[in-house]
């Protein structure tokens, strides 16, 4: 077993990413996001947002540090565009602009926030490539390739099961807990952008 796989990879690849992704924290913006749609369109967006993080990561795998040095791109530029585009999103949330959302709009919530920066984003990026850089084995790689698929498969199936969640809360319940997404969501924005001013002045510093 251990030629082929190494166990001890496996867990830390699982858990880091679980930590920095954090598939229960991203409930409550899911619901907020999806919950006046439908149970059958939550599902397919459950899918799709994890599809997206998913292919985002795969990227940043196989190409992220050519990737990122070719377009001259440094961590806390993503973090402070990460932390941008999710500011929008969360004053959406706040203001109650996605009340009446539109089929396209479907497509952009499972891509963008959800699927990235979300789900994948700069920290999630980071730990990957790092990830990458000390996968010096076959049954190292073996673990980081088995590690990234099953932290999708949770959170697919964490979002997907959110719906029973979404019919026991209702629309009031919902309208709620859109406010609160919101100003949670709010706060990671403006970390991110905080990260990636730091990370801006350290650089330069």
């Amino acid at each position: 077993m251990a030629d082929l796989l190494d166990p001890r990879f496996l867990v830390s690849v699982y858990l880091t990413l679980f930590v920095i992704m954090d598939p229960p924290g991203i409930i409550p913006i899911f619901l907020a996001l999806t919950a006046r749609r439908g149970a059958r369109t939550m599902t397919r967006l459950a899918l799709q947002a994890a599809l997206t993080s998913f292919a985002v990561i795969v990227v940043f795998a196989l190409f992220g540090e050519r990737l990122l040095a070719f377009l001259k791109i440094s961590l806390p530029a993503l973090q402070a565009s990460g932390g941008l585009l999710l500011l929008i999103v969360a004053l959406e949330l706040l203001t109650g602009k996605t009340d009446e959302p539109t089929e396209v709009d479907d497509v952009n919530v499972a891509m963008v926030p959800l699927g990235t920066p979300l789900l994948a984003g700069p920290g999630a990026i980071v730990a990957t490539i790092l990830f990458v850089r000390s996968a010096d084995s076959t049954p190292q790689i073996t673990a980081l390739v088995l590690g990234i698929v099953l932290i999708h498969v949770t959170i697919y199936l964490t979002m997907r099961y959110s719906t029973v969640l979404a019919r026991v809360l209702r629309p009031t319940g919902i309208l709620v807990l859109t406010r609160i997404a919101g100003l949670l969501l709010a706060a990671i924005a403006v970390q991110l952008v905080a990260d990636g001013v730091f990370g801006f002045i350290e650089a330069n510093g």
